[in-house]
């Protein structure tokens, strides 16, 4: 899935857990000027970007240029800005599937996840008397079940009878050869994560394309975890249909638009929900009644699009192509691997007992780090973010860390395994053994 450059350091050839090791790596480090593109909230150490993004200053500038296209066009700006707010979903969608190794025409930028999911299952779940089931994952994104579980009721189906899910042997990671051994002929669509938010685990999406396509099985997948972080192949592999959202490692900013991926061989089918900014663009204001899609991803398109709202996209995927998708992967693989092998030194042992719930071969990894203790795991958390380091808890007993490449550097890791290691050593942790604050 993802081959990197000739590196005799890759992934940490001379590793020592010294603050020493840390800053030479990111003295070597050729993303390091990024760093200074983002702004990073003062006092504190962010390891939250697989959840919320940080602002760069490049989207900030597209955003502010967006608000002036507003202030000074008027309604004008839909034709006469640049680009055009009408073609502007089109335009960041090529802009985006350089990212996702798919054609220009297979990717725009529109809705949310969820309704994209709706949007991808209404087009593909196509039951009859043979096929009438949807194969996907209990440790999937909560709302990715909530959609396939409604949709199958509005179809008039009944989801403990038609959703399939796939057993964890761990509760942790799936198996692709048990997600392919459910690919039966009662399978008429396989939906599943590219990485699965609480273990980062990446799954192999070329092979279950690959035998999806061999049944003749639509599959799809939710990229939220993925974009930004890892390479794809979506047009090479053969994927029907894809989605993932903007806010996580693309960095566009608190629910910022999502984007959807339909392969070019679906593009004559047309959409199962239809919406007028999903028809043909040379007669889109003819106002007819009858809909005629446009023949490209576009044409899943089913609202106005929000124009502000896409507005910090320009900028942040020019960031990230700037950077280099392979080269944002390298770094990613070497920091996750450089986060593990600290805690295997330092904090496995007691009286840390921390464990890794992520798979182990990066290659089997996504962007971040799945931390798991079986005691006192949500007050450790909080004890962190009370000394700035910010990450984020998942229930019961995991705590899960982002190191984004292009704004985090490798002496930040070094400090929060130091912090971990003294909230247990000072048990600062117990401080908030009572707290019943939220989940962020």
């Amino acid at each position: 899935m993802w081959t990197r450059s000739v590196d005799d350091t890759f992934p940490l050839s001379d590793f020592a857990p010294s603050r020493a090791y840390a800053r030479n790596l990111s003295r070597r480090d050729p993303l390091r000027p990024f760093r200074n593109q983002f702004y990073r909230p003062a006092g504190s150490i962010y390891f939250d970007g697989n959840s919320l993004g940080l602002m760069c200053k490049a989207a900030e500038r597209s955003l502010k240029k967006t608000i002036d296209e507003w202030r000074t066009l008027g309604i004008r700006g839909w034709l006469e800005a640049c680009p055009p707010w009408f073609h502007r979903a089109e335009i960041l969608g090529a802009k985006m599937a350089r990212l996702m190794g798919a054609n220009e025409n297979e990717v725009v930028a529109t809705g949310a996840t969820t309704v994209n999911i709706y949007s991808a299952v209404s087009s593909f779940y196509r039951p009859n008397k043979h096929r009438s089931k949807i194969l996907a994952d209990p440790l999937n994104f909560p709302t990715d079940l909530y959609a396939l579980k409604s949709w199958l009721k509005i179809r008039e189906r009944d989801p403990d009878q038609d959703l399939v899910l796939v057993e964890s042997e761990d509760g942790r990671t799936l198996s692709e050869d048990r997600i392919i051994e459910q690919m039966t002929d009662e399978i008429d669509l396989v939906f599943l994560p590219s990485v699965l938010y609480r273990s980062g685990q990446l799954l192999d999406m070329e092979r279950l394309t690959a035998e999806a396509r061999r049944r003749n099985i639509i599959i799809g997948f939710d990229c939220s975890h993925s974009a930004g972080i890892v390479p794809h192949h979506l047009h090479e592999w053969g994927v029907d249909f894809a989605l993932w959202c903007s806010y996580k490692y693309l960095n566009g900013g608190p629910g910022s638009p999502a984007f959807l991926y339909i392969h070019e061989s679906h593009h004559h089918e047309g959409p199962g929900l239809t919406g007028w900014f999903g028809y043909v663009k040379k007669k889109q204001f003819h106002m007819l009644p009858d809909f005629i899609h446009e023949k490209r991803a576009g044409g899943w398109q089913i609202s106005t699009p929000s124009i502000l709202g896409m507005g910090t996209l320009e900028g942040s995927l020019d960031c990230i192509l700037e950077a280099g998708i392979e080269r944002i992967r390298e770094k990613s693989i070497k920091m996750t691997e450089y986060f593990i092998a600290m805690i295997d030194r330092l904090l496995a042992d007691p009286p840390y007992r921390f464990s890794v719930g992520s798979p182990r071969m990066y290659a089997r990894r996504g962007g971040h780090v799945a931390l798991e203790r079986k005691t006192y795991a949500r007050e450790i958390s909080e004890a962190l973010r009370r000394q700035g380091i910010i990450p984020d808890f998942r229930p019961p007993s995991t705590i899960r860390f982002a190191p984004v490449p292009l704004y985090t550097t490798y002496e930040e890791i070094w400090q929060v395994i130091q912090c971990l290691k003294e909230s247990v050593d000072n048990r600062s942790y117990r401080r908030s053994e009572e707290s019943e604050s939220p989940i962020p």
